[in-house]
This record gives structure tokens, sequence and C-alpha cells, in this order.
């Protein structure tokens, strides 16, 4: 089994920065990538930003630029969204995925990020 823990969510103000941090542990084999998705009230959960094993990263249009993925040197079952320049329409519950090599899918518990003056 896998877990996966989401921290760093909170509420800032337009144009603030947040890090969000996700720690996998368990049973973990062999990932083949890592990433962020949101979803804000009333939509469908949407990918954010994704790094692949080899440290290949890809983001949405909605985030380039602003958002940065990356994973811990030392530890590289811990990622990071390093979410700068943040717009109201940046609220949402954050989730964390990992894909195992195998084609297992596994989801953190979300973290909200709130935007807002």
């Amino acid at each position: 089994q896998v877990q996966l823990v989401e921290s760093g969510g909170g509420l800032v103000q337009p144009g603030g920065s947040l890090r969000l941090s996700c720690a996998a542990s368990g049973s973990i084999l062999s990932i083949n990538a890592m990433g962020w998705y949101r979803q804000a009230p009333g939509k469908q959960r949407e990918l954010v930003a994704r790094i692949t094993r080899g440290g290949i990263t890809s983001y949405s249009d909605s985030v380039t630029g602003r958002f940065t993925i990356s994973r811990d040197n030392a530890n590289k079952n811990t990622m990071y969204l390093q979410m700068n320049s943040l717009k109201p329409e940046d609220t949402a519950v954050y989730y964390c995925n990992l894909l195992m090599a195998g084609g297992s899918n596994f989801w953190g518990q979300g973290t909200q990020v709130t935007v807002s003056s």
C-alpha cells in the first residue's frame, strides 16, 4: 500500500506564493511519474503539473510560468509545487498523484488552497 500526504495549503492574497509538499511512503517499487491535480467547486479535477521519473516536467497552460514542480534531491518520494503569482482562479483542493511503473495510481487526501483578499 502507498500513502501520499500533502501539506502547505492555506489562505493567501492574490499575487502571493505557497509551496505544497507531497510525501509518499509505503510499498513504492518504481515511480513512473508524480503530479499535482486540483479541483475547484463544481469543476472536474484537472492536471496542474507533472514530473516524470526522468525529471521531465509539464504544466497546464493556466499555471505555466507561475508554478514549478520538483522532487526532493535527497528523497525522490517527496514532491513539491511552488506556486507564485497566485490568482483567485487558482483556488481549489490540490491533490498529489503517484503513478507507479506497473500502472497503479495513488492519490493523497488533498489540501485546500484559497486565494482571496
